[in-house]
């Protein structure tokens, strides 16, 4: 009768077991999301844990929200909530994505920093994918001081930006992404290029600036190194470098299909027909391809260029303004026979 007992007693304890193992696996270690692909959660400065719990409802079942609230209440993570970028894959149960919000264990954004005109498209463009506040972060690069720190001024600080694509994490500070993007411009100036830049006896950031006409001139790569060299020469000769791109700049209308004549008279330290030399900055984040091109420009006379006629977005070149003038008026009558204004 005992041995039938102790039997009873052990097969009793042996189910609690089970059902004890079956929940703690079902609230804690079973999948929160059915979904096949990860999801991410975005937890930022203003996240309170119901507003956790908010983001976490619709992409959990209801029983691994039950289990990620029990971790909570006996933990300290509602008065320590960390922001971050964080990843829920399928298999993840309320245990494990606990574990990654209480630690900070975030996954990384991975951020392209495009070829844009302006600060204020730069900053929108960043602070659509990370947390940054867009006013701070251009307010951050406004700031003499805070361009200063980096070796340039605000009309310079977009050289730092080098449009490649970079890991990060989704909350990084504003200091902190400034310094990752001062280190990124610094590993692409490799000692090739800078010596490059130094044999035209021209400092990255002139470079930069050239590079960043050429790229408004054109978007075919191949003729980019050939009006390098058009614009490097006229800069040698101590003439004006007479782009249009940069007329467009200081008028700040980027709509502009022709440039007229009245245009050039525009007061702007960007006005490339009224001014030697590069303009105090670059005109828009060059391509990496634009760089280059005035990098390996190509070596020939040609000071001068105009639009083909065609509108194949490639330019007749010449050497003397008398065949310039020619050039400019084939183009003219293009422009005139389309009804461009």
């Amino acid at each position: 009768m005992k041995k039938v007992t102790s039997k009873k007693i052990l097969a009793a304890i042996s189910i609690c077991i089970a059902v004890v193992c079956f929940l703690c696996y079902y609230y804690f270690f079973s999948s929160m999301t059915t979904k096949e692909d990860s999801i991410f959660v975005y937890i930022d400065d203003d996240d309170n844990i119901d507003s956790v719990y908010a983001k976490l409802e619709p992409i959990a079942s209801s029983h691994a929200i039950s289990g990620f609230k029990v971790l909570v209440k006996y933990s300290s993570y509602s008065d320590n909530i960390r922001t971050g970028r964080y990843e829920i894959e399928k298999g993840n149960g309320a245990f494990t994505v606990f574990r990654k919000l209480k630690n900070g264990l975030q996954s990384s954004v991975n951020l392209t920093i495009p070829s844009v005109r302006t600060i204020d498209k730069l900053v929108g463009s960043i602070a659509k994918k990370m947390m940054m506040d867009s006013v701070m972060l251009y307010d951050a690069l406004a700031d003499s001081a805070i361009c200063a720190k980096y070796g340039y001024t605000p009309q310079t600080i977009m050289c730092m930006f080098i449009p490649n694509t970079y890991e990060l994490y989704w909350n990084i500070s504003i200091d902190k992404f400034l310094d990752k993007m001062d280190k990124e411009s610094k590993k692409f100036w490799d000692f090739e290029r800078t010596q490059k830049a130094k044999a035209m006896n021209l400092t990255k950031e002139e470079v930069i600036t050239m590079a960043s006409i050429v790229d408004e001139e054109t978007a075919n790569d191949q003729e980019k190194p050939m009006i390098a060299g058009m614009y490097y020469n006229r800069l040698k000769a101590g003439m004006p470098l007479q782009a249009d791109p940069t007329i467009k700049y200081a008028l700040k209308d980027f709509s502009i299909k022709r440039i007229y004549h009245n245009m050039l008279t525009v007061k702007s330290p960007y006005n490339t027909y009224k001014n030697i030399g590069l303009p105090p900055g670059p005109i828009r984040i060059p391509t990496v391809a634009g760089i280059d091109a005035v990098l390996n420009h190509v070596h020939h006379n040609y000071l001068y260029m105009c639009a083909k006629e065609d509108f194949s977005g490639t330019h007749n070149f010449a050497e003397t303004y008398e065949e310039h003038l020619k050039n400019a008026a084939k183009y003219s009558e293009a422009l005139n026979n389309k009804g461009i204004k």
